[in-house]
């Protein structure tokens, strides 16, 4: 037998040497491949297809590209908008044909896309065209279309237009047949993320909250539609909600498609517009190909100042690192203390940075490390300007970190405020004892050791004691908001308790200064810095070779063996609650914040 073990243990350390291997050559491959920069001839059409969804940057981790579809360029809003301004600048390029069909994701980064589109229309002339394939438009990627100057779908493909949702699962009940007992403690009473932990239902506060967002995300909708179209909100409505709009022909007959085209007819009629302006054949190139087309060969003038301006991402819930926060998620990102801390380290050292925005993603997440990274922004503040930029969403923890900065830029439409702190504590006696048959005892050195552990109820003092743990935290993060916001700590309490703003709101009650994209952030940053002209350095900065192979290959392999339904995706947030240490109160959102 101890043959046998040596021997499969020398074969299994062999087939991992030689995978490692593998993969070594693999990356060695495609990072030295490098392409001459593709020719563009006059009267080219630029094309862009869109996956699934939008991203606001390529990934932190590019190994994942690999994995997923190596032989494509992932679209992304920033990437978009590069292309955008070259194609503006470009004589070579006569118009650009979106390619969509369903996506997912980010409202706010298709805000972002479509006023890029419409900029794009206005200022150079050029046409844009949205077609669509046999899958169709849904909400999303039509929206996006109402920028276009044509929209073209095949006759008898999928139009959705029926409304918008945000959909809370609850596991009261569920928790109770097993045998669970949850004791949630919170400050704030629209603090929801554990709501479904003790309710079948949502809270008024909660249904407040949440249907301001979705009538949000409709009005955004519908003006986009009834400015294309010409019908009223109210016509749209009435349509609606009588016959809810599902095939391109009803889309058609209401003015919402401009024709009803197979493929091969959409060439013929982009062709027979390229012929008005004397090109005498259809000539494309794609968004990977065109992305690296450099800005001078486009006519886009280069930036040749030293100055710099230090663009750090956060995304992602705000974790320790020892915390994988959900077994549904293949490579969910995550914002940690030790990350944020070197990465404004290494903007601070280096002396052509002149200021720093902070480019925030998250619904929270932990309030220890969310204090830790609000104390490193607020120390960096103090050599060189901080710009907080709020994205689709920068809630609870999100916030936390933002108000550190001298100036808070939101967009109308990000997700905000959430200003609560919430902890949980699951009792699993009955479920290991009358259920499952598990019992435990043990020997202590105190009455208290065991205050905490998951087989016994928690007592009422321990339950006060947490409870003004909770309470403490709140009146802490209540305090950073007051000084932070110059606000009384009653005023801020009145616009907190948990309670979710959108940015336009946000900025009513004083919770950020400017609204406004990305862009508007590095303007400000650029004004307080003194200078005119800069270029961006971005962080983080892409993982090492040793990196890749430690963190992305268990990644995926965590991906091939993880559950791939869309309705567990809704446990994200919970498991997250229920996994959590109950000594590390949590600022986070109660929701899954993508409309849908």
């Amino acid at each position: 037998m101890g043959f046998f073990k040596s021997f499969f243990a020398s074969l299994l350390a062999i087939f991992v040497t030689f995978f490692l291997l593998f993969l070594f050559v693999l990356i060695l491959v495609v990072s030295s491949k490098k392409e001459p920069e593709p020719y563009v001839r006059n009267g080219t059409i630029l094309e862009i297809k869109m996956g699934a969804s939008l991203p606001e940057r390529r990934p932190d981790d590019p190994f994942s590209i690999l994995f997923s579809d190596p032989s494509r360029t992932p679209v992304t809003l920033r990437g978009l908008e590069n292309n955008l301004k070259k194609a503006a600048a470009d004589d070579r390029i006569e118009g650009i044909r979106f390619k969509v069909n369903n996506l997912s994701g980010s409202w706010n980064n298709l805000i972002a896309l479509r006023n890029e589109i419409l900029r794009f229309r206005e200022e150079t002339g050029k046409t844009v065209y949205f077609t669509t394939d046999d899958v169709g438009f849904n909400e999303r990627s039509y929206f996006l279309a109402t920028a276009a100057d044509s929209i073209f779908s095949p006759p008898e493909t999928f139009f959705q237009m029926d409304g918008f949702f945000l959909q809370t699962m609850f596991i009261h009940e569920f928790l109770e047949n097993i045998g669970v007992e949850a004791t949630v403690l919170r400050a704030g009473d629209f603090k929801s993320a554990v709501e479904p932990l003790f309710r079948s239902d949502l809270s008024e506060e909660n249904r407040e909250q949440l249907q301001a967002i979705v009538d949000n995300v409709a009005h955004i909708f519908f003006s986009a539609v009834s400015e294309r179209s010409g019908l009223s909100r109210e016509e749209l409505d009435d349509i609606i909600n009588n016959d809810p709009v599902i095939t391109s022909r009803q889309a058609a007959e209401l003015g919402l498609i401009d024709d009803l085209l197979y493929p091969d007819q959409i060439e013929e009629r982009i062709k027979a517009w390229l012929s008005e302006q004397d090109f005498d054949d259809l000539r494309t190139i794609s968004y990977g190909r065109y992305s690296r087309v450099s800005p001078e060969s486009a006519g886009v003038e280069r930036n040749r100042s030293d100055d710099k301006i230090a663009l750090i991402y956060a995304n992602g819930d705000i974790m320790p690192e020892v915390l994988d926060s959900s077994p549904f998620s293949s490579s969910t990102p995550t914002i940690t203390a030790n990350g944020m801390a070197r990465n404004i380290k290494a903007a601070l050292e280096d002396d052509d940075v002149k200021a720093i925005v902070v480019r925030i993603n998250s619904p929270g997440g932990s309030g220890s490390t969310s204090d830790l990274i609000w104390h490193n922004i607020r120390e960096a503040a103090k050599e060189k300007p901080v710009i907080a930029s709020m994205g689709s969403v920068a809630a609870s923890g999100g916030y936390y970190i933002a108000m550190a900065a001298d100036t808070i830029v939101a967009s109308q439409h990000t997700i905000t405020g959430s200003i609560g702190v919430f902890g949980v504590t699951m009792n699993l006696q009955e479920l290991l004892n009358n259920k499952l048959g598990i019992y435990f005892d043990e020997v202590t050195s105190h009455e208290g050791s065991l205050w905490l552990s998951p087989d016994k109820p928690l007592s009422p003092t321990a339950e006060q004691t947490l409870q003004q743990f909770i309470d403490d935290f709140y009146d802490i993060f209540l305090d950073r908001v007051s000084v932070s916001r110059d606000m009384s700590v009653e005023d801020v309490h009145q616009v907190a308790q948990g309670r979710v703003w959108t940015g336009n709101d946000a900025q009513t009650n004083g919770l950020v200064d400017v609204i406004g994209e990305l862009d508007t952030a590095l303007d400000i940053a650029a004004e307080k810095a003194g200078i005119e002209d800069y270029r961006l350095e971005v962080f983080p900065k892409p993982k090492s070779f040793m990196e890749l192979l430690s963190g992305s290959a268990q990644t995926q392999i965590r991906y091939m063996r993880t559950p791939g339904l869309k309705e567990l995706k809704q446990l994200d947030p919970l498991f997250l609650i229920l996994h959590h240490d109950p000594r590390t109160p949590l600022a986070r959102i109660p929701f899954d914040h993508i409309v849908h």
